[in-house]
């Protein structure tokens, strides 16, 4: 069904569905951010309740001109509409990004009341759906003060720092613990190989298995480790794959180039690849991890220079 086909009591009937799917959407929203992100949860809480609110104004209306039964058209049955995301999907939005899809769901609402009362003839209904319209932009002023209020509080800082806190629990730490693996552990196994050989093209194969066999390892290990729910650190499926990404591609990267035909030419650039990598182990180590860059340095150099120096010293004997 085209929107243009719509009379006025199926455009009632769709409008009390999307107020009931919205509402939901951000009863759904509070609720899953209520544990660690109490502000944003209350701000959609209050924006639930609005929602609810022109439900009942839309129903009041439609029971008045056309009875008791009021037919399900739901968005998905009109062209032309944008069809919201389950919101068992966004359960894992971070505060910020619930914020503008919320935005997002109103600005879609303002523009399907102001469509609905331009095409409705019937006095009342295009009232109503007029009033509708400018109510929704109000939503977005509802929030901005909202947020005003909770950052005076310190509420919205606070949320901030949760957010960082468990950005850094999903993703930095299982990532690093994989880049400083893969760039460090596959260090002696891939210059073994290259000082006891001087082939590059058997020396990549060894660097290679080093690093995707430290991948799977280190996914598996840390998958394994914690289930996330004590400790708050998330999925381990995710964890154990961010982990397992991270640690082959800290291996992978000093062992591409020894797909170059030249030993000595390929060891001074993968020497330069692994100075590189430990620099951006240190750095993330220092943004993340409250780490003096210094101290971070010292920790991640030393270890790496042992690493190569025990590869080397057991190929080169």
């Amino acid at each position: 069904m085209h929107f243009r086909e719509l009379n006025e009591s199926q455009l009632l009937a769709l409008a009390i569905t999307s107020e009931e799917e919205d509402g939901r959407i951000y009863r759904d929203f509070a609720e899953g951010l209520r544990e660690s992100f109490p502000a944003t949860a209350e701000l959609f809480t209050r924006m639930a309740d609005e929602e609810s609110g022109h439900r009942h104004r839309l129903l009041d209306l439609y029971q008045k001109k056309f009875g008791e039964h009021v037919p399900l058209i739901r968005r998905q049955d009109v062209e032309g509409f944008n069809i919201r995301r389950p919101s068992w999907l966004t359960t894992s939005l971070r505060p910020e990004k619930a914020r503008e899809e919320a935005a997002l769901m109103e600005q879609d609402a303002r523009r399907f009341y102001e469509a609905a009362a331009q095409k409705s003839s019937d006095a009342s209904v295009r009232q109503l759906l007029g009033d509708l319209a400018n109510e929704e932009l109000k939503h977005e002023a509802t929030a901005e003060s909202v947020n005003a209020e909770q950052t005076e509080t310190g509420a919205v800082e606070q949320e901030e720092e949760t957010a960082r806190r468990i950005f850094v629990l999903h993703f930095v730490q299982p990532g690093l613990a994989g880049l400083m693996d893969g760039s460090v552990s596959t260090l002696a196994p891939l210059f073994a190989a290259a000082f006891a050989t001087g082939n590059t093209a058997e020396t990549f194969k060894v660097g290679l298995a080093a690093a995707v066999g430290a991948g799977i390892s280190m996914g598996f290990a840390e998958a394994l480790s914690d289930d996330g729910k004590l400790s708050g650190r998330g999925q381990p499926w995710l964890r154990g794959l961010v982990c397992g990404l991270m640690t082959a591609i800290g291996g992978i990267g000093h062992t591409l180039p020894y797909l170059i035909g030249s030993f000595h030419v390929a060891t001074s650039i993968a020497i330069t690849v692994v100075i590189i990598e430990l620099i951006v182990i240190s750095w993330i180590r220092y943004r993340y991890m409250d780490t003096p860059f210094l101290a971070a340095s010292y920790q991640v150099i030393v270890g790496g220079v042992l690493v190569f120096l025990a590869g080397w010293l057991i190929g080169a004997g």
